[in-house]
């Protein structure tokens, strides 16, 4: 469509709510952008209507919940013919997933969005300089599209999360275990694999080579291995072999644990670009995908805080769209304790494990004999500040959800809401998971791994009921009261995360326990 607008005229703009940015952390130097640039960005258009408690843990197909809960086709239609006549290039739209995807020169979306762009270097959040587009303040949208339009995402690209997970330096190695001997220790429940089922992974960079993998699965005895299947988001690719102790790592430890934990799942890896716009568009294209993954592993996150208010409502509604259409969504809780590396002395959640609609996964130190899967000790994993340990708390985002009113969630001086996390599993490194990465034999730990072996777990499950899970909460806390163990969960109640302590029933170090697979697939 060839634009009507002329580019000298001021345009009638309204302040987006929740868009604003402050600078970039580390901010080191900052230029203007060539005013040429292209520039992509993600636009999420609000529901027809709000999707409703139930249909979270009843999911509904596809088609029906596009009908009610996607986009008025409508205002797609108005969206698309606003921005069009501005002069900004509609990519692709979605009514089902309420995205639409755009393109521009630095200029025109600058002016359509109410913005300036400059380039800019700053730190990203494993404390690396990267350089990137940048801007300060809010966003705005053209008046007709007020209300219509609920984010614009993907404008200023700053890296938006970390990997969580921690590579153990050999000499701190007290244990280690394969996933698969993981799998005996926490009882997944015998006679199934996955089969039938998909496990969406999504990753924010690196790679991985189908021949680490198959000398992987090889060597613990997974025959057939596993089927991989790589998938770009926004222009990323699957790019490996740069750093085993990069990203290259995360990517490899969630592709190996969930592979040998449900060999018989298929997986499919979404690599997305690390800024919000990636991360979001990466969940809604899993949640979205056909067929429906039982579950969607995540082990990237950032505090809670360091996400813009829009980009945070945005990916918790990309959530509740995973869950309505039956997807569990398993996701890192942190790996930097009860402060989520912010240096404020206060508490902090990651997010987006703090998403109501993510199953917020915890860590703890196991010492166990892999021989007989029998447990000498589990506790939280707490090697000490700056040395790693688990993510839990309080959101000061999220209201409490109605299946935590009564599991003795703790309110801070800050926060009465969300309690962080749902699940753990073993994380610690020292205690880690044996993982090939890059052709390196590596011991890894983090949250991150605990990500994809509850993603694997919940397949299992899946295929076992043969119904998805979708929302898991409100069925495995299953109205308990504090200090109360939930079925098929084997509590931990030694240790603790910094500023909170293990207890009785669920805490806010490593939320309800560890699985035990067999029994939560007898209760539920």
């Amino acid at each position: 469509m060839t634009s009507v607008d002329d580019q000298n005229e001021p345009l009638d703009l309204t302040p987006l709510p929740g868009s604003e940015r402050p600078p970039a952390p580390g901010l080191t130097s900052s230029a203007a952008l060539d005013p040429q640039t292209p520039v992509e960005a993600t636009l999420i258009l609000r529901r027809r209507a709000e999707v409703p408690d139930e249909v979270l843990s009843n999911p509904i197909p596809p088609d029906e919940f596009a009908a009610r809960y996607g986009a008025d086709p409508a205002d797609l239609a108005l969206v698309t013919s606003t921005l069009e006549g501005l002069g900004v290039t509609v990519l692709d739209s979605s009514a089902a997933d309420r995205h639409v995807r755009v393109s521009g020169t630095a200029a025109v979306l600058s002016r359509v969005f109410g913005t300036d762009l400059g380039l800019a270097t700053s730190a990203d959040p494993n404390g690396n300089a990267v350089e990137h587009r940048h801007r300060t303040g809010g966003l705005s949208v053209p008046t007709p599209l007020s209300g219509i339009v609920t984010a614009v995402l993907g404008i200023d690209d700053r890296p938006q999360a970390r990997t969580l997970y921690r590579v153990a330096l050999p000499h701190a190695v007290s244990t280690s275990y394969t996933p698969i001997e993981l799998g005996a220790i926490y009882a997944f429940p015998p006679n199934t694999d996955g089969a039938g089922t998909t496990i969406a992974i999504i990753e924010l960079g690196g790679g991985f080579a189908q021949s680490d993998l198959d000398a992987y699965f090889s060597s613990l005895g997974v025959t057939p291995p596993p089927t991989v299947t790589a998938v770009g988001v926004d222009g990323a690719t699957n790019v490996p072999g740069q750093d085993p102790n990069g990203a290259d790592g995360e990517v490899l430890l969630d592709i190996e644990v969930a592979g040998a934990l449900a060999p018989g799942a298929h997986i499919i890896v979404y690599f997305a670009p690390n800024t919000d716009a990636g991360f979001i568009d990466a969940v809604t294209m899993a949640a979205h995908a056909s067929p429906t993954p039982a579950a969607i592993s995540i082990s990237w996150g950032q505090s809670e805080d360091q996400w813009t208010a829009q980009a945070r409502t945005a990916f918790d509604q990309a959530l509740v769209d995973a869950a309505a259409l039956g997807v569990t969504s398993t996701a890192a809780a942190g790996d930097d304790g009860s402060s989520d590396n912010v240096t404020d002395g206060r508490p902090h959640v990651d997010f987006p494990a703090s998403s109501p609609h993510a199953l917020a996964c915890g860590g703890t130190r196991l010492a166990a004999d892999a021989s007989t899967a029998t447990v000498q000790s589990e506790t939280v994993w707490n090697n000490g500040p700056g040395r790693g340990a688990t993510g839990g708390g309080v959101s000061d985002v999220f209201p409490r959800p109605t299946w935590q009113a009564n599991v003795g969630v703790p309110s801070t001086t800050q926060a009465s809401g969300r309690g962080v996390p749902d699940v753990s599993a073993v994380a610690d490194p020292q205690t880690g998971y044996q993982v090939l990465v890059d052709g390196k034999q590596l011991v890894i730990g983090g949250t991150s791994a605990v990500a994809p072996l509850w993603a694997a777990l919940v397949a299992r499950l899946v295929q076992s009921t043969g119904a998805p899970l979708g929302l898991a909460q409100p069925k495995l806390y299953d109205s308990i009261n504090a200090g109360q163990v939930a079925a098929g969960f084997r509590d931990i109640t030694s240790g603790n995360n910094g500023a909170f302590t293990a207890g009785p029933g669920w805490d806010a170090c490593t939320g309800l326990g560890v699985p035990n697979g067999s029994e939560l697939l007898a209760s539920l």
